[in-house]
């Protein structure tokens, strides 16, 4: 992905050095700003170095003071914009600014806060009006479970349709890309059973092989048999083997110009229809540009047929990180936004569980935890508990009661004797352990190993109705243990599904759910070690309100503790808030979200693929690291000199073609840091001329005589000045200033 030479390389470690610097706390910052040696270093580590201890410096003193930020905008309105949306931008500055501040007595700032509380009043945007374009390329994400699996057929129902367990459906296309699917299954069975049936290898192949290891030599690879070969007689060889080989790619290049050629609904057919082999010919010959126009004028249930064709499940997994990344950058509803990302994280499910996840996902997400995200928890709380996503992945959908009929019924059989199916799965405690260490109580919630035991039984028969075929949330009253459970001191009387309900508001409405919830709310949007009295204060607001979220989040706002110099840019950016907020700024065209999604996996914070039930971490210590902010770096200078496809960052101001390289420094700091750099950080990274390594990095200013002598073109003279000004934006968004929030 990153093209850096050797200057550019050297400039990104001494970046990261300051940024180390600048973001670590304590002693660890301090040493790591006395091991930096470079003037790019010492100056960008300068500012923030002495924010991240015990006194950070006032919001009131940043201003005056020589060597901090100079905010071109109201403080209060950069401060809620950082925590509430993924990223000030300059329209949603200006909007801020637009508002009366008379309605209801309320200040600008409060009148936006409210706005986001209810999302039906704010006003449609430009960017909602790209997002409604962009998702309607997804719209398999609109279905049912159950038809997005019939849609997009997992491993598991190809598998059944395969052995005829599912009917293959009737549609043409459907049918072809089961009948694909099917043939690749099947030939994978096939290759299985010869490898079974060919017999072992003498053993002097296996020493040869060992010999090569321990000499660290490769080995040369094993010749793979075509199974179709055995079938047909030995054709003979060729004796002009470089025509043979010229004549198939002569005949691949012409299927795809032949393909390329036809009408969008004719070249899907004549793809769906192709034989395995053919396909494969096809395939491998399509060239980058032949790829895009393959798919350029097609609609969007006729690409998710091409990309059906190839991968269903794939398919779905892109669709889902793309739509995810596409809100985020640019819905209006940013609070909702930013909301829906806290909770998929708090109730977190693995994205590779199983092969349904990736579509119980779409349902999780649209259905459970959007809507709910500023509604009431206990709602919330009851929703994730049945959705499929969690009592798959969490297995509560196997769970079942010692005592229950299933298992009462398949001890009477062993006891007379008689065969018994599969031994049933038994209770499984991972949800109830995780509902109140992760969901409600927190760790230190005052339950115990006998309340994790009483609360999985509770929950037994809580299910998933077939869920290979999408399947909803299920109660089988047969595998659920009978009799009553004690619960944190409380008897839960036997009523079958109602238990679960009941035992459900217990913990929504417990104190210790209310701190635990708060708290977390608390560090994610005030600072990594909230203030008690804050969190205490919340938790009271949760407890009288019924845990009507935006009631909690109101309280926050409205808090001193929330405004105080200590919370003004605490907060270090995770991952996905770096990278969105990174788009955000850069006014970034997107036309494919995949670039952003594998910069995510590289960062270590892939979307929907958080492994344990624990989510990721919203505190710095987590991310603020050498190898994390060298990545951070190179991301931010590939975005901001459009190094990715479908990713085009979008430099407004018309100065910066026309102006002098200092306007176009002032409006690119504007655009992506409108509080302000400081003057050690401007001078770093945007004087061409400081220091020997701000010159390595950056090239002189453009004139005349930089061209080689020759005349310079308008075109020409544009583009130079756009690739300066791409390097200048993308320190910038490395910078300790854009990495905090």
């Amino acid at each position: 992905m990153q093209r850096a030479s050797n200057q550019s390389a050297s400039m990104i470690r001494s970046v990261t050095a300051a940024l180390l610097c600048a973001l670590l706390p304590g002693q660890f910052g301090q040493f790591a700003c006395a091991q930096i040696g470079t003037q790019v270093g010492s100056a960008l580590g300068a500012r923030l170095g002495t924010q991240t201890g015990k006194k950070p410096a006032p919001v009131a003193t940043i201003e005056s003071s020589p060597d901090a930020a100079k905010p071109t905008t109201d403080p209060r309105i950069l401060h809620l914009l950082s925590r509430f949306t993924f990223g000030p931008t300059t329209e949603e500055i200006a909007y801020i600014h637009a508002l009366d501040g008379k309605h209801d007595g309320k200040h600008d700032v409060d009148q936006w806060f409210e706005q986001q509380l209810h999302p039906d009043r704010i006003p449609i945007s430009t960017g909602d009006r790209f997002l409604a374009d962009r998702l309607s390329e997804f719209p398999a994400l609109l279905l049912p479970v159950d038809e997005l699996l019939a849609r997009f057929p997992s491993g598991a129902m190809i598998r059944q349709s395969a052995n005829g367990k599912l009917p293959i459906p009737d549609d043409p296309y459907l049918y072809a890309i089961y009948r694909r699917h099917i043939g690749m299954f099947e030939e994978k069975q096939a290759q299985k059973e010869q490898s079974k049936a060919t017999p072992e290898s003498p053993k002097p192949a296996p020493a040869k092989q060992e010999l090569a290891g321990k000499m660290n030599i490769t080995a040369p690879p094993a010749v793979e048999t075509n199974p179709a070969a055995t079938t047909e007689p030995a054709k003979p060889t060729p004796t002009k083997p470089e025509t043979a080989s010229a004549a198939r790619p002569a005949y691949a290049d012409l299927l795809v110009k032949n393909v390329l050629a036809l009408p969008p609904a004719k070249r899907v057919q004549r793809i769906l229809y192709m034989q395995p082999a053919e396909y494969e010919q096809f395939h491998s010959a399509l060239k980058g540009p032949q790829k895009s126009q393959l798919i350029a004028d097609l609609n969007p249930v006729e690409r998710e047929l091409l990309s059906d064709f190839d991968n269903p499940t794939r398919t779905i997994v892109e669709e889902l990180q793309a739509q995810r990344l596409l809100r985020d950058i640019y819905s209006s509803h940013q609070l909702e936004e930013v909301m829906t990302t806290f909770w998929l994280n708090h109730f977190n499910v693995y994205l590779h569980k199983n092969e349904e996840t990736p579509y119980y996902l779409v349902n999780y997400e649209r259905d459970v935890i959007a809507p709910r995200a500023l509604g009431n928890f206990e709602d919330l709380l009851v929703a994730v508990a049945k959705s499929p996503a969690m009592l798959l992945y969490l297995d509560n959908s196997s769970s079942t009661g010692p005592d229950s009929v299933v298992s009462e019924k398949q001890k009477e059989r062993a006891a007379l004797g008689k065969a018994t199916k599969a031994t049933p799965p038994g209770l499984n405690e991972n949800y109830a352990r995780e509902l109140m260490e992760l969901h409600t109580l927190g760790v230190n919630g005052g339950y115990t190993q006998a309340d994790v035991t009483e609360v999985a039984k509770v929950f037994t028969g809580w299910t998933v109705d077939r869920p290979q075929l999408g399947g909803g949330f299920k109660f089988d009253e047969t595998r659920h243990e009978p009799g009553k459970k004690l619960v944190l001191g409380h008897v839960i009387k036997e009523s079958g599904q109602k238990e679960g309900l009941h035992l459900l508001h217990l913990l929504a409405t417990n104190p210790a759910t209310a701190h635990f919830i708060s708290q977390k709310l608390a560090v994610a949007f005030v600072s990594d070690n909230p203030p008690p009295a804050l969190v205490n204060r919340m938790a009271q607001t949760f407890l009288a309100k019924n845990g009507e979220i935006a009631a909690v989040l109101r309280t926050m706002v409205h808090s001193p503790e929330f405004w105080t110099p200590e919370a003004y840019q605490a907060k270090v950016k995770t991952p996905l808030e770096y990278v969105v907020s990174a788009a955000r700024a850069s006014g970034a065209n997107i036309t494919n979200a995949q670039p952003l999604v594998n910069a995510l996996n590289q960062m270590g914070m892939p979307l929907y693929a958080c492994v344990p039930p624990t989510g990721y971490s919203d505190k710095a210590d987590t991310w603020v690291s050498t190898g994390e902010l060298v990545t951070r770096m190179n991301f931010a200078l590939s975005l901001a000199t459009n190094h990715f496809g479908g990713v085009r960052p979008q430099w407004a101001p018309a100065s910066l073609l026309t102006g002098s390289p200092t306007e176009a420094e002032q409006n690119l700091e504007a655009q992506l840091i409108p509080a302000g750099v400081s003057e050690k950080t401007r001078a770093a990274v945007l004087n061409q001329n400081q220091s020997a390594a701000s010159a390595q990095v950056f090239p002189q200013p453009v004139t005349d005589q930089s061209l080689s002598g020759k005349p310079p073109t308008p075109a020409g003279l544009a583009n130079a000045i756009q690739q300066q000004n791409g390097q200048i934006a993308g320190l910038l968004l490395g910078s300790p200033e854009f990495q905090r929030r």
